[in-house]
């Protein structure tokens, strides 16, 4: 790998850049190539360098210089509902919950707003329901013939830190269910004691559990100690297989930010230029505002390009997300803002 210093200023994504005011797509890419990772790199890891003024300066951009409004605004909050893992991971879940939550996920704006809007045969839904194991087959048969994929949390979530036997078996016992995207949890100890190798290897276990299943990696970023250690687990974790890499568990004291984002986004670049293979990103825990994600949206355009605006390639780990889109839609048709209770999440 090559020099990963983290910069100042605009990038050139991988695959060009539109204007950012142009209203996005809302069409969805017909396939998406899995990452079939590559041999462990350490001097890669070596020449990892975090320039932190230079990424303050360029996550202070973001919000003041990258806004969109009115029609453009709606189009982009539509795509961000694609992007959403509407999530329950709570330990009273039942499996009514869970289907009022995958219901959700089908029709995840009030049909009233998508006629005003012109979105009526967008037929728009979340990108994924994520889920514990225990509930992955509720979730499957609440989900089926809608496209929607279901995500099962493993390997001992949150903590990490179960068996290996039994966080491997965990991965197999969700896919036999019918995950088909498993959201792991990778050992921090591994990155806080520098033992890159250890942490290679169990994530290409991980992988090899899932099987056809998409493997999401969590660095629960918050724990990791320092902005480097978050880039080299990044670059490990996508040299081991993983087809996403994702910032937190959503139950850190510290979850999704956008300077951690900016890192982990600048490394799938890396590791895109160095490879060929693309890897998507999912910023979890923290991300409850229309406005925030906007501004995930303006980062990942800018940093890697409209090929990365697509679930394939990018999530949201959300609950409350959706719930604040919603009112931002209703409020470009009618004007005015609803009560939170007019749009419940399930």
């Amino acid at each position: 790998m090559g020099d990963n210093t983290i910069t100042a200023g605009a990038s050139t994504p991988p695959t060009g850049r539109d204007k950012q005011a142009d209203q996005p797509s809302l069409s969805l890419v017909d396939s998406v190539v899995r990452n079939a990772g590559s041999d462990f790199h350490p001097a890669g890891l070596d020449a990892v360098r975090i320039n932190l003024s230079a990424l303050e300066r360029r996550v202070s951009s973001l919000a003041g210089r990258r806004t969109v409004k009115k029609q453009w605004q709606a189009a982009w909050l539509l795509r961000a509902v694609s992007f959403i893992d509407l999530t329950s991971l709570s330990g009273d879940d039942t499996p009514g919950r869970i289907r009022r939550l995958c219901a959700k996920a089908r029709r995840p704006v009030r049909a009233d707003i998508l006629a005003a809007l012109g979105a009526a045969d967008l037929n728009l839904t979340t990108g994924a329901v994520c889920v514990y194991h225990e509930m992955v087959s509720t979730a499957v048969d609440a989900l089926e013939g809608s496209g929607i994929p279901v995500a099962a949390v493993s390997t001992g979530f949150p903590a990490g830190l179960s068996p290996l036997e039994t966080r491997l078996r965990e991965i197999e016992l969700s896919v036999a269910d019918g995950a088909a995207e498993i959201d792991i949890v990778i050992s921090r100890r591994h990155v806080l004691t520098g033992h890159w190798q250890s942490l290679y290897d169990e994530v290409k276990a991980y992988r090899q559990a899932c099987g056809d299943a998409r493997l999401k990696t969590i660095l629960a970023t918050g724990e990791l100690g320092s902005m480097a250690n978050i880039a080299k687990a990044s670059l490990v974790c996508m040299m081991a297989g993983a087809d996403f890499i994702k910032t937190s568990t959503g139950m850190e004291s510290e979850n999704a930010t956008l300077p951690v984002s900016l890192i982990m986004v600048r490394m799938i670049r890396e590791f895109y230029e160095q490879t060929g293979q693309r890897v998507g990103f999912k910023p979890a825990g923290g991300v409850s505002s229309a406005k925030l994600a906007l501004s995930y949206l303006a980062l990942i355009k800018e940093e890697l390009g409209d090929a990365w605006l697509n679930p394939g390639y990018f999530r949201f780990g959300a609950s409350s997300l959706l719930g604040d889109i919603e009112r931002q839609l209703e409020h470009s048709v009618t004007g005015h803002y609803a009560a939170s209770n007019h749009h419940p999440l399930a």
